[in-house]
């Protein structure tokens, strides 16, 4: 070896690319929901992914900074947000920490920015027509319309204050996150708890993703995601070192709490027609 060679510096990225990215989503949130969506949603999604990004720098793993998606056509302006792990990571407990810390982070903001925009929404008689539409409502935020409208009735509807859309949105991601596949945070929470049995996890829920999407069309995005990075990287894990090492009770305990997030931010479908000709 080269006894001047030096191995690359970590954490290092284009800036300006990350920063045009997040302005143009910005931008695309901002045209789709105004400007109080737009804020609401790039902190749910920005939080999540600096969840990741600090634990990255915490165990010295490589990452990159957040990449948002912008996407202006779409109902929610955007395809939410991710970071670029650059390296392996080599032991169990760092991948369950830095796979469990962008949910719990996104989380975090989300559940306040509900809580207030449900606050904000308002109570209106449900006029069920041809081709209408609603958003299937996570347990989450049944139980926030519940808080403040506990008289709402099956024939009124709750109109979302667009801070309450947003964080709708960022439920719903935290719910495909924490789907237990491959690079998906919830793969990583899996085969950290399970090893190598968390094959037949990904297997048996990449079934369950299909179901879900012949069920209701909102869920197809989320199905060709799980899918292609199953086609991409394999239906395995990729191993560390300490595979066969169980985990300690307090981030078991964690897992735990990663599955009730998923149940609180799930909803079966996201998208419902009320009524067709």
């Amino acid at each position: 070896m080269d006894p001047a060679w030096t191995p690359p510096r970590k954490f290092q990225d284009r800036r300006w690319l990350h920063a045009l990215l997040f302005l143009l989503t910005v931008g695309s949130t901002a045209m789709v929901g105004g400007w109080a969506y737009s804020a609401t949603i790039l902190a749910i999604l920005g939080c999540h992914e600096l969840g990741h990004y600090v634990a990255c720098r915490y165990y010295d793993v490589d990452a990159s900074l957040p990449f948002f998606l912008p996407v202006p056509i779409t109902l929610t302006g955007t395809l939410g947000a991710f970071i670029r792990i650059r390296e392996p990571i080599p032991y169990k407990r760092w991948l369950f920490d830095i796979g469990i810390a962008g949910p719990i982070a996104g989380l975090l903001v989300a559940v306040p920015a509900l809580f207030i925009g449900v606050s904000m929404s308002q109570v209106v008689p449900l006029r069920a027509s041809p081709g209408t539409f609603m958003l299937g409502d996570p347990l989450l935020m049944k139980f926030a319309a519940w808080i403040f409208f506990p008289s709402m009735t099956d024939a009124q509807t709750l109109v979302l204050h667009p801070v309450a859309f947003a964080a709708w949105f960022g439920l719903l991601a935290t719910a495909l996150n924490l789907f237990p596949v491959g690079q998906l945070d919830g793969g990583h929470i899996s085969y950290a708890v399970l090893g190598r049995r968390s094959t037949y996890v990904t297997i048996a829920t990449t079934g369950v993703a299909m179901v879900l999407s012949y069920r209701s069309a909102s869920w197809i995005v989320g199905t060709v995601v799980v899918t292609g990075m199953l086609l991409a990287f394999g239906v395995r894990h990729p191993p560390v070192i300490d595979e066969d090492a169980p985990l300690d009770r307090s981030r078991l305990a964690l897992a735990v709490v990663a599955v009730i997030i998923f149940a609180l931010c799930f909803t079966p479908a996201p998208i419902q027609e009320l009524f067709t000709r």
